[in-house]
Order: C-alpha cells, then structure tokens, then sequence
C-alpha cells in the first residue's frame, strides 16, 4: 500500500476524530504511555480538531482528554500536549491569567501577547478569558499594572486598529511630527501621542510613519524610545514598533533568544510555536533561518530532548 503524502499535513487520510480519540485513549491505557501516537495524532491536527477529538473523546470515555493526559504526561512535553489541546487564545488567556495572579506580575508576558495580536485575536482572547475565568480581562489588567504601561496595554485591549492597507502620507507626517514633539522635541514624553499612533493605526501606515519620523529627527523610532522611555513601557512601544515593522521577525528573535546561552526557556518556545503554529510560522522559520543561518528546527533539536523535542519538531516540519 503506498502511502499518499499530501501537501497539507492536517488532512493525511482524512481527519477521524473517533479514530483519533481512540488511538490517544489506546495510548494511554495499561501499563506505558504511547508517545509517539500522541505525538502523531496532536502535532498533525489543526486546533479546530484537537477541539473535536477533545469532544469525542469525551462522549467515548465519559473523562476529560487533558486529565487522562495530565495523569500520564509530565515535564514539558505535558506542558505542550495540553497547549496543544486549548484554542489559541484559550491558552493565551490562561497565560495572561498567569502572569496576573497571585503576588508579581510578568509585564514581559503580559507586553509579549497583547502587543502583537491583531484586532480579532485580541476580541478572542478576550472572550475566551471571559468564558473560562468569567472575568474581564481590561479589569484585570488594569488592577495589575499602572501608569504609563496600563495605559498603553488597555488602549492596545480595545482591539481598534485599523486593519485596510492603504496608506495616507499626509497623517504619517503628521503622525511623525507629533510623536517627534511628544518625545524627542521637549521633555517628559507624553505617551498619549505614542499610545494612540502605535496602538490604532495600520501596521503599513505605522511604516511610513516610522520612515517619516527619520527624516524629522534624524534617528529611527526605536533610538527615540530607548532615550526617552525605560523599563515596561520602553519594552511594550518596542514590540508594538517591531511588530509593524516584521511580526515574524519579532517572533523569531524571541524564540532564539529562548535558546541562546545558559538555559532554554521551554516556556516561550511552547508559547510561540504553538499560537503561531497556524498564522506565521512558516514567516518566523523563514525570517529565523535569514537572521540565524540555521534552521529553526535544527535549532530547537539541539535545545531539547526527548518527547518534548520530538513533539516541537512534528510541529514544525
């Protein structure tokens, strides 16, 4: 029997939830765990079928597919199985609820989801906080930061950029002009410019609002913030500036970072490869290999081992 390879990795021989349900839960059963077939059947579904398998799996077993995993998982490869098993932005709005509770909030966490999604991503992370914690994210963030960073982060919250493609010359420079007058032009920078301009106009106008203010001042955006800002607020302009220039560029700078020196930071790259798994992932493989000289994958498999590794290669290949 040849096997027919599609193009599409998500729909070889037709997607079964049933049949997937059953292999997971076979997996499971009796004395060792099955790995590899969890490994198969997750890392070649699209997160709108892990959701059906969760639903069948469910009517077949009468238990949650994530407790019967969770019981034989551990480790990181537990942590990206379950990821895989929520909605993107489920699993973004439990990550935010995390960086949230209890005594420290992560800014960085909190700057790294909600300055890079768009309008629609942001109404579903939003929705889904709602759904599975039944609060109001914009409260929650509000009660856990201040200043200039709420600002920026409850204003990016209200989902409002505009999303067309053209762009107006005229308000680029006179977008530039004002961001140049509200940091670099006089003391005390008032974000208010920065806020609005960064967080509601179009990544494309952003653009030429960017080349703009070069010509204005004579240094590039992310110079003037640097000089004028510092700490959270500093990192969430930044983001919102590398975003419009190269969202994937952005993601692929995070992922190397989370693999360069010391230690890997599994968290991120279970975050990044699993959210951006179906928007931009093959951009942020393609804008890793230009910057790094290496593959992605070739990458990752040198900064993990074991199920973990093989689950994040599956997702990548």
């Amino acid at each position: 029997m040849g096997s027919s390879h599609s193009t599409n990795k998500h729909h070889h021989h037709g997607f079964d939830a049933d049949r997937d349900a059953k292999k997971i839960h076979s997996a499971c059963k009796g004395a060792g765990t099955d790995e590899k077939k969890i490994i198969e059947v997750l890392s070649s579904r699209t997160s709108e079928q892990r959701q059906q398998i969760k639903q069948k799996y469910k009517a077949l077993y009468s238990k949650d597919l994530e407790e019967d995993l969770k019981g034989d998982l551990s480790g990181n490869f537990e942590k990206a199985v379950l990821a895989l098993l929520d909605l993107p932005c489920e699993y973004e709005a439990r990550e935010l609820q995390k960086a949230m509770k209890g005594a420290g909030t992560d800014e960085s966490l909190l700057i790294e989801i909600l300055c890079t999604r768009n309008n629609k991503e942001i109404v579903n992370i939003k929705e889904a906080y709602k759904r599975l914690f039944d609060r109001d994210l914009e409260s929650d963030v509000k009660s856990d930061t201040s200043g200039s960073l709420q600002k920026i982060l409850v204003t990016v919250l209200e989902a409002t950029r505009d999303e067309t493609q053209q762009v107006n010359a005229e308000l680029a420079a006179q977008d530039a002009t004002d961001l140049y007058k509200a940091g670099e032009g006089r003391w005390g920078t008032e974000e208010l410019a920065f806020n609005v301009v960064l967080a509601k106009r179009s990544y494309s106008q952003l653009r030429a609002t960017f080349q703009a203010y070069e010509k204005v001042c004579g240094k590039d955006i992310e110079e003037s913030i640097k000089s004028e800002t510092s700490g959270d607020l500093e990192k969430a302009y930044l983001t919102l500036v590398s975003c419009a220039k190269d969202c994937p560029g952005y993601f692929a700078t995070l992922l190397h970072k989370s693999m360069k020196g010391g230690g890997t930071d599994e968290k991120t790259l279970i975050r990044i490869l699993v959210t951006r798994a179906e928007s931009d992932l093959p951009a942020i493989k393609e804008k890793f290999q230009q910057m790094y000289k290496k593959p992605l994958a070739e990458a990752v498999r040198s900064d993990t081992s074991g199920d973990f590794r093989k689950l994040l290669l599956a997702l990548l290949h």
